[in-house]
C-alpha cells in the first residue's frame, strides 16, 4: 500500500468520524439525563458509554463478578460476562496510566482502533481490488450507518482492527499470524467460529495447491496451530467464564438473559422477525419468510457471482459463514445493523470493484451517494436507536 493511500485513508475515516461526532454533540440535546449512564447533564463523552458502553465501563472499573447475578424467577440476569474483556481491560490499564475516566479513554481506544482497523482494511483490499477500490470501500465503509459505533466505547472497532489483521495474515498464508490474532479475537468480540471456517478453506486451498507449492512440515504445523488457535478461540471466553463463576453454562446462560424467553434458539427468531416486519399485512406469515428467503438469496447472489470473484476465495467464504454464524446465535433485532459491519468486503462488490476482467464503471459516483445515505442512516441510527427514551427502547 502506497503512502499516498494511507494518508487518503486516514484522513477521509478521521473526517467522516468527525462528521459522526458532530452528529453525537447535536444528539446530547435530546438525550435525557440517566443517572447510571450521564453526569448531571448530557455531555459529548456521556453519549458514547450510553448502552452497551455502560457495561464495558463496568467490567473496565469494578472487573467481572464471580458469582452469576439471578433474578426473582431465579434465571441469570443480564451481566458483564456478556462483555469480552480485550476492549475494557485494556481501558483499564490506559485508566491507570493517565488518570482519565472511562468515557475519554474508551472513546479515545475506539477512535484509535478504528483508524487502524480502515488502514489494515485497505491494505488487505488494495493487494486484491487494487487501490481504487481500497479507498473507495474504505470510505463507504466508514460512512455505514452503524459506523458511529467505532468512536463509541464500544469493541467494535478493536474488533475490526483484529479481525481485518487476521484475514490479511489468512490471505498472505501467514498461518503464525493467524494464531495469534485468533487467540485476540476470542477475546474481543463472539466473531471466531466463523473465522474457523475461512481458515479451514484458506488451508484447504494451500494443500491443493501442494503440487506446484510443496507444503513444508514447518507450514502444516503453523497451518495446524492456526486452526487449532480458531478453535481454541471459539470457546475460549466461556472457557473462562467457567472457570471464574464455576458454571460450565455462565456464558450461555448470561447471554441467554438478553434473549426473548431467556432461551437461545437457533433460527427461528429470525422467521418470526420477518413475520413481524411485515405484522401490518394480510398473509405476514407468508411475506416474512419470502421476504428473508431473499435476503438470503440476495447475499449468496451477492458473494458467489462473477462480480465478486475478485475477493478470492477466503473473503468471499467470510461473507456467508459470518452471516451463516449470526442466524444461528443471533436474535435478529436493532443490532443487526451494528453486527453487519464486519461484512465489508461486500461494499467491494456493490461498489462493482470485484470483477476480474472490467475496472468498476462510476466508482466514485456510487461511493459518494453510498456515503451521502451512509450519514443520513447515521442520524436515524443515533435518534432512533442510541438515544435512549425512558422507560425502554430498542438499543443500537
Amino acid at each position: 500500500m502506497t503512502r499516498t493511500l494511507t494518508v487518503r485513508v486516514a484522513a477521509i475515516y478521521l473526517a467522516l468520524r468527525a462528521v459522526s461526532g458532530l452528529l453525537l454533540l447535536l444528539a446530547t440535546r435530546d438525550q435525557t439525563v440517566m443517572p447510571d449512564w450521564t453526569g448531571p447533564h448530557v455531555d459529548f463523552i456521556d453519549m458514547t458509554v450510553l448502552w452497551d458502553g455502560s457495561w464495558y465501563r463496568e467490567v473496565a472499573e469494578h472487573g467481572y463478578p464471580r458469582h452469576l447475578p439471578v433474578d426473582a424467577a431465579g434465571h441469570v440476569a443480564q451481566n458483564a460476562w456478556a462483555f469480552y474483556p480485550l476492549f475494557p481491560l485494556l481501558a483499564r490499564v490506559l485508566m491507570s496510566l493517565t488518570s482519565l475516566g472511562f468515557p475519554a479513554v474508551g472513546s479515545t481506544l475506539a477512535l484509535v482502533c478504528g483508524l487502524g482497523a480502515a488502514l489494515v482494511m485497505a491494505r488487505l483490499l488494495s493487494e486484491r481490488l487494487g487501490e481504487r477500490v481500497a479507498l473507495a470501500t474504505v470510505v463507504v465503509w466508514a460512512a455505514y450507518p452503524a459506523a458511529v459505533s467505532l468512536q463509541l466505547a464500544y469493541t467494535e472497532s478493536m474488533a475490526m482492527l483484529v479481525l481485518c489483521g487476521l484475514l490479511w495474515a489468512v490471505l498472505r498464508q501467514a498461518w503464525g499470524a493467524t494464531a495469534v490474532l485468533a487467540l485476540l479475537l476470542g477475546l474481543t468480540r463472539p466473531i471466531a467460529a466463523p473465522v474457523l471456517v475461512v481458515v479451514a478453506v484458506a488451508l484447504f486451498l494451500r494443500w491443493r495447491d501442494r503440487s506446484s507449492r510443496p507444503v513444508s512440515r514447518g507450514e502444516y504445523a503453523a497451518g495446524a496451530a492456526a486452526l487449532l488457535a480458531c478453535a481454541l478461540s471459539a470457546v475460549l471466553w466461556p472457557l473462562i467464564a467457567w472457570s471464574v463463576t464455576g458454571s460450565s453454562s455462565a456464558y450461555t446462560r448470561t447471554m441467554a438473559a438478553w434473549r426473548a424467553g431467556a432461551d437461545i434458539v437457533p433460527l427461528k427468531p429470525w422467521l418470526w422477525m420477518s413475520e413481524w416486519v411485515f405484522r401490518g399485512f394480510d398473509g405476514a406469515s407468508v411475506y416474512g419468510p419470502v421476504g428473508l428467503a431473499a435476503v438470503v438469496m440476495t447475499l449468496i447472489v451477492l458473494t458467489c457471482g462473477p462480480w465478486a470473484t475478485r475477493l478470492g476465495p477466503e473473503l468471499r467464504t467470510w461473507c456467508l459463514a459470518y452471516p451463516a454464524y449470526l442466524a444461528l446465535v443471533l436474535d435478529p433485532l436493532t443490532s443487526i445493523f451494528r453486527y453487519a459491519i464486519p461484512l465489508f468486503p461486500l461494499l467491494a462488490v456493490v461498489l462493482g470493484g470485484a470483477w476480474v476482467d472490467r475496472a468498476a464503471r462510476w466508482l466514485w459516483l456510487r461511493a459518494s451517494v453510498l456515503v451521502v445515505l451512509g450519514i443520513v442512516g447515521q442520524v436515524a441510527w443515533i435518534w432512533k436507536l442510541l438515544i435512549f427514551v425512558p422507560p425502554s427502547d430498542y438499543p443500537p
